[in-house]
C-alpha cells in the first residue's frame, strides 16, 4: 500500500475500516495522466464506483458537498429546494480549498470540516465497493459502499441526480 497520510486514512483507520489505496499516476504538471474511470477500468473495476465530491456555492455563502456515484447531473432545482437556497453555484476551483480542505481531484465525502453541510445521493446505495478521494492528489480509496455510508450516517440523503 502506497505510504500515504491524510485526515481520510486517519478516520478508515480510526473506525477499523478495510480499504485500498489506488495510485493515480500525475503528470509533471501534477495533472492525472489517465481519469480516474480509465484507470479503474484497467484494473478490473467497475469504473461508475467512483463516489464525486461536488462542492457547490450558495448565495447565502454557505458551501454543500454533494457525494454522488455513478453518472448523472446534479438535479439543481432539487438541490436549491432542499437546501432552501434561490441560488447556487457550482464552486470555483480556488474556492474549493477554502470549503473542504483538500485541492480539486482530491476532496473525498468524509473527514470533511464541521461547517461544510454534505448531501448523499441515493444512488450510492447501489454499489457494493465505491471508490472515494484520499484526499492526497495522486491517489484514491477503495472501500465498501456499506462503510463509506456508515460514515455518513447523520448526513441527508436523498435524489439529487438526474440520470
Amino acid at each position: 500500500m502506497a505510504d500515504i497520510h491524510s485526515p481520510v486514512i486517519d478516520l478508515l483507520q480510526s473506525k477499523n475500516i478495510a480499504f485500498e489505496v489506488i495510485e493515480i499516476p500525475l503528470s509533471e504538471d501534477s495533472k492525472p495522466i489517465l481519469d480516474l474511470e480509465a484507470l479503474l477500468s484497467a484494473k478490473g473495476l467497475d469504473p461508475t464506483s467512483v463516489v464525486r465530491s461536488v462542492v457547490f456555492k450558495a448565495d447565502s455563502g454557505k458551501y454543500t458537498l454533494l457525494a454522488v456515484a455513478g453518472g448523472g447531473r446534479a438535479d439543481w432545482g432539487m438541490l436549491r429546494k432542499h437546501l432552501d437556497e434561490r441560488k447556487l453555484r457550482m464552486a470555483e476551483y480556488d474556492e474549493v480549498p477554502e470549503a473542504t480542505g483538500y485541492v480539486v481531484g482530491a476532496v473525498p465525502p468524509i473527514a470533511l470540516p464541521e461547517t461544510l453541510r454534505v448531501l448523499v445521493d441515493k444512488g450510492l446505495r447501489n454499489y457494493d465497493a465505491v471508490v472515494i478521494g484520499s484526499g492526497v492528489l495522486g491517489y484514491a480509496i477503495a472501500l465498501k459502499g456499506q462503510d463509506l455510508l456508515a460514515l455518513l450516517a447523520g448526513v441527508d440523503e436523498g435524489e439529487f441526480v438526474k440520470v
